[in-house]
């Protein structure tokens, strides 16, 4: 049985040995063998390794011939005896179906091999899997075929399962069959993002619109994200995901994902004509991965390219398999009004080939570094060899690449600090012990001793060694002394040596990644305090991107002042590249990080696109830190972990900074190195919403960073500040998902929209400059008709020369600001698009209740 096969031209190779391959089972019970494959299923620490794969021949014996009742169940199960007049009758009385003498066995034979993973991944036999299958089944409904299914496998699962389950459907098709099934259910949440085209794309059906969520006990639990254009990118679907799926599902709390995954939105799929990549898929494959304890099934759909198709399963088996997700080739979300938007080759993939995945670098000389004059100063030696210690009773050491460390040389050093500062703290080595009190005195929050030099040399020089260790994929170093406060020629705040700085400095030298550019490096400092040394040391530099999370309390927290406000942006050409998230007060939590990181951290991330993540991984703002007055837990800190791994092709390395509490940041990386090593991020519970505070903060930085970056300006965040936590205020959420995508605009957008012609509008009017009928705008202040980007532009010259802000999309009814650079909503747009939406659909607009 050859998997590579669906293009014997450019097959795709899938990796050997890896997957458990499953017996598949029609739903009589009947078993057709296939073959077991297990290697390498590391159950070490009681953590689950493996893949499942379900894929049958007999899948292959059924085509077209011409080119959940019991009575359903019964009238399909007589095609098996039909001739082909008969099965073409048949056929004829459904939308989109054909029929064969195969197609019954082949519908069961597809929905029991779905249950037979639902059944191996419930019973802890394996940990996700992929059901390789056909006919597809998110289309059909309890007693009627539709859009080529006959048995609605995903549905049949779900109910299988009998448990809180999340369905995501990602073919470009609205699964209208899975939507009916379940949309007065609450224990099954179904997400669909899908072509629409405001009802002109198949299946035809308001229901596939927004404004559908279900009803009775399931209000609220239907969510559509309709397109209403072609050409969608991998950033469009990643920012639903990030901004709309991610949050409501771990509100929701799935205890098994399922994926109705079609693949016909791939770049060159001739029936969705959308523009998303395999590393895409891959992407929202990992997404998914960090719910429901990474019980997570794919359920092949759709897919109508044979090389794209083959291409897009390959990527999101592996990464199922914990492979990297690829770095995508244009990542940004941005809306470029200036030219054209042109698809380019479908890309090809590659894998690393690694000799281990995680490498821990650790070394208990960096004990050595001590306070002589208080023996319990929080930045204590005992910090590292707990953490150690931690990961050795877990097995999280063993499972590890330890690679030797080494001090950092000069030339390392003095790529982040001066000359004059390296040798100031070289001549402590030979100080007394007054003279180390007197020289500690000169720097903030700084002591000494005989050691520290070489101690903080050993700790950046093992960061470097990490970070240019070419065999593993991401790592840990368990580091002292810390070092994000070190400024350029300054000991501050416990740190001498700024170890991230350093590392990403070293990683833009060609040896360590072999870029002939300079390669891109993201920094993410989660440590409770601000990383003044690092922001300023890479402030001009637009090669670095540093995004900080910390405590800030108005400029009162450490190590104080403004530096760490939201204000704080970058200089020159580094302008935008500062991102300071400023936390102000305490008892910030996991809803309140994962907040940050979904509207914030991570679109902002994917759009700079880095080659290389590094995290100062302090754990001061953990549970129980003496310093911090925070509340993330060890599992919150897993999942942040387990969503920046997406990033990079998934080299990722964390470097310890602060944390005072033991057993907190014990507990702490061990969660991180899970998640490092593979491991799916433990279930979490959010005890609570985001704070209203902390809400303000992250709010508080998109709006200073959203004329920086592209991927900031699709939502308004009004629209999420939202109290209640009943069925009646989620379904009202969910519900205006057509306009969250929308910002409100600023308060002059309403004063912008002039009377509407009395003679009203025509959506069928050309541009006036080029004839064209296809992606057309009208003017908002003086109703002149242009075509947009993806034609000639004219209605971007159009603002050009009369300086007119306000315009109206002809395809979408979506409006978009110039001088807000963001598509907005607000209430004066109303009856603008009210009257066009009448003119183009001859009804009335729909509300969102």
């Amino acid at each position: 049985m050859d998997l590579a096969s669906c293009d014997n031209q450019n097959p795709v190779v899938l990796p050997p040995g890896q997957c458990v391959f499953l017996l598949t089972r029609a739903q009589s019970g009947s078993v057709s063998p296939l073959f077991f494959s297990l290697q390498d299923l590391n159950l070490e620490a009681k953590t689950l390794c493996g893949t499942g794969l379900v894929f049958d021949e007999q899948l292959n014996e059924f085509h077209c011939l011409w080119d959940d009742s019991l009575e359903y169940i019964d009238l399909m199960e007589t095609t098996q005896y039909m001739n082909e007049g008969e099965l073409r009758i048949l056929a004829d009385t459904y939308d989109s179906v054909y029929l064969h003498p195969n197609s019954y066995t082949c519908a069961c034979l597809a929905s029991g091999s779905v249950l037979r993973l639902v059944d191996a991944v419930l019973r802890n036999e394996i940990r996700n899997g992929m059901a390789i299958v056909r006919p597809p089944g998110h289309h059909a409904q309890h007693s009627l075929m539709d859009g080529y299914c006959m048995f609605n496998h995903v549905a049949v699962a779900a109910r299988y399962a009998q448990q809180k389950v999340l369905i995501v459907d990602w073919d470009v098709h609205h699964g209208q069959g899975t939507q009916f099934t379940f949309d007065q259910d609450p224990s099954v949440l179904y997400f669909s993002i899908h072509r629409y085209e405001q009802g002109r794309f198949w299946p035809h059906l308001k229901a596939s619109n927004w404004s559908t969520i279900g009803f009775g006990q399931g209000q609220g639990y239907t969510i559509n994200v309709p397109w209403n254009q072609v050409g969608m990118r991998d950033a469009d679907y990643i920012a639903a995901f990030l901004r709309l799926l991610l949050p409501v599902a771990l509100e929701f709390q799935p205890q098994l994902v399922l994926v109705a995954a079609g693949f016909d939105a791939l770049q060159g799929d001739p029936k969705g004509e959308m523009a998303t990549t395999p590393a895409g898929f891959a992407q929202l494959t990992h997404l998914l991965m960090g719910l429901a304890g990474g019980k997570l099934i794919l359920s092949l759909e759709g897919g109508y390219n044979l090389r794209a198709l083959a291409e897009g399963v390959s990527a999101s088996l592996h990464t199922l398999l914990g492979d990297p997700c690829p770095i995508l080739e244009s990542p940004s979300a941005e809306k470029e009004e200036e030219r054209p938007w042109q698809p380019s080759v479908l890309p090809v993939l590659t894998w690393p080939m690694l000799q281990a995945r995680t490498g821990l670098v650790y070394d208990q000389r960096m004990m050595g570094h001590y306070n002589l004059w208080d023996n319990h100063h929080p930045e204590m030696p005992q910090r590292v060899f707990r953490i150690m210690r931690r990961l050795e009773e877990l097995g999280l050491a063993g499972r590890c690449l330890t690679l030797p460390t080494r001090p950092a040389t000069d030339a390392e050093l003095l790529t982040c600090h001066s000359a004059e500062y390296v040798g100031r703290l070289r001549a402590t080595e030979k100080m007394k012990t007054r003279e180390l009190h007197r020289e500690g005195s000169n720097f903030d929050s700084i002591y000494i001793c005989p050691s520290t030099f070489a101690c903080a040399q050993l700790a950046t020089g093992s960061v470097c060694r990490l970070v240019e260790a070419v065999l593993v994929l991401n790592g840990t170093a368990v580091v002292r002394p810390p070092g994000h406060h070190a400024e350029r020629d300054a000991a501050c705040g416990f740190c001498f040596f700024n170890s991230v700085a350093v590392a990403a400095r070293h990683a833009q030298c060609p040896r360590s990644l072999r870029s002939p550019s300079l390669p891109r490096i993201l920094i993410v400092d989660w440590d409770v305090h601000h990383g003044n040394g690092t922001q300023h040391i890479f402030e001009e530099d637009p090669s670095v991107l540093y995004i900080s999370l910390h405590r800030y309390d108005h400029g009162t927290f450490f190590p104080m002042g403004d530096e760490g406000a939201s204000s704080q942006v970058g200089q020159a050409a580094g302008t935008g590249f500062t991102v300071n998230v400023a936390w102000n007060g305490p008892r910030v939590g996991d809803a309140d990080y994962l907040a940050a990181w979904h509207r914030l951290v991570l679109p902002i991330a994917y759009e700079f696109n880095p080659e290389l993540v590094l995290v100062s991984a302090g754990f001061d703002a953990a549970r129980g830190d003496p310093l911090g007055g925070c509340q993330v837990s060890p599992e919150g800190y897993a999942h942040l972990t387990h969503l920046l791994m997406g990033l990079a092709n998934g080299r990722v390395v964390l470097i310890l900074e602060g944390g005072y509490n033991l057993t907190s940041i014990s507990e702490s990386m061990a969660a991180c190195t899970r998640s490092l090593l593979g491991d799916p991020p433990p279930l979490l519970t959010l005890s609570r919403p985001p704070l209203s505070g902390a809400l303000a903060s992250i709010t508080e930085t998109i709006q200073v960073h959203r004329r920086y970056w592209r991927s900031l300006r699709v939502m308004s965040e009004q629209t999420w500040e939202t109290g209640g936590d009943g069925a009646h205020e989620r379904a009202g959420i969910r519900g205006r998902i057509g306009e969250s995508t929308h910002t409100q605009g600023s308060p002059s957008c309403g004063s912008r929209v002039c009377p509407i012609p009395e003679s009203g509008l025509d959506v069928t009017q050309p541009c006036q400059d080029c004839g064209v009928l296809q992606e057309n705008w009208v003017c908002l202040s003086c109703y002149q008709v242009y075509c947009g980007r993806y034609i000639s532009a004219h209605m971007l010259h159009h603002h050009e020369d009369s300086g007119h802000p306000l315009v109206l999309s002809y395809v979408d009814l979506s409006t978009w600001c110039y001088n807000c650079e963001a598509y907005v909503h607000h209430q004066a747009l109303l009856d603008v698009k009210n009257v066009a939406h009448q003119n183009k659909f001859g009804e009335d607009m729909p509300h969102s209740h």
